[in-house]
């Protein structure tokens, strides 16, 4: 057998680069957005705006509805993620014929068995850490539905200029809690397609990981619908 000490100093570079990219783009992502516009930022704004939209309105099932629409999808990443941790687990029980089946694939590299477990280890914890937040955000966001219950109906009742804006922007604040632990539930999916390259290279993983990077700092702060998004002249 080829000796695999290359391959595993290989791996521990490329699980560094991986470590340093994910950690390093959720904190630049963060400190950037405060001070340049993004979609987070601007879905924000959107988010205030319906929130004092709903403050007029007596009948809130159209708002009950969008609340109803981010809850959906937040549980259907959350059992999605579930289900991958259970189909991970379940492969780590078949290990050698996934080893024999990838390495036939080009560009693939002599892998221990133990090697193949940690990778499918990385990525059963990054999906349980996808499914935390998936359920975190869930939580969120039925908070913020009790919110809207709870809102003031300035069509109804003397309420202060103030005690409007306080209404509106905690609900507006929690939905966008529940956003970011979203979106953050959403990055690991990306970061969790890059680590599956890792089974065949480990500096395919490399190039995997900075293009999501990439990718994520497009769609975040320069894409199209960020644009069409800041067309609105309140903004």
């Amino acid at each position: 057998m080829r000796d695999l000490s290359p391959s595993l100093l290989a791996d521990a570079v490329a699980l560094a680069c991986f470590l340093v990219c994910w950690i390093g783009y959720t904190r630049f992502a963060k400190k950037r957005s405060a001070t340049e516009v993004c979609l987070a930022s601007v879905m924000h704004m959107y988010r205030v705006q319906w929130s004092r939209a709903l403050l007029g309105r007596a009948n809130r099932i159209a708002d009950m509805s969008v609340i109803a629409t981010f809850e959906r999808n937040m549980a259907f990443f959350g059992s999605s993620s579930l289900i991958i941790v259970a189909g991970l687990l379940t492969l780590l029980g078949n290990v050698d014929a996934a080893i024999a089946l990838f390495g036939t694939l080009p560009f693939a590299t002599v892998q221990s068995t133990l090697q193949w477990e940690a990778k499918l280890a990385l990525l059963v914890v990054i999906f349980v850490y996808a499914f935390f937040k998936f359920s975190w955000a869930m939580r969120q966001i039925g908070f913020a539905a009790i919110l809207i219950g709870a809102a003031p109906e300035t069509q109804l009742e003397q309420v202060s200029e103030q005690a409007q804006r306080d209404a509106s922007e905690r609900i507006a604040r929690v939905v966008s809690m529940a956003g970011h632990h979203f979106n953050f539930g959403i990055r690991s999916y990306y970061f969790a397609l890059a680590v599956l390259a890792w089974f065949i290279n480990p500096w395919i993983f490399v190039g995997a990981t900075v293009l999501v990077v990439y990718v994520l700092y497009r769609r975040e702060f320069k894409s199209s619908v960020l644009r069409t998004l800041m067309s609105n002249e309140s903004y």
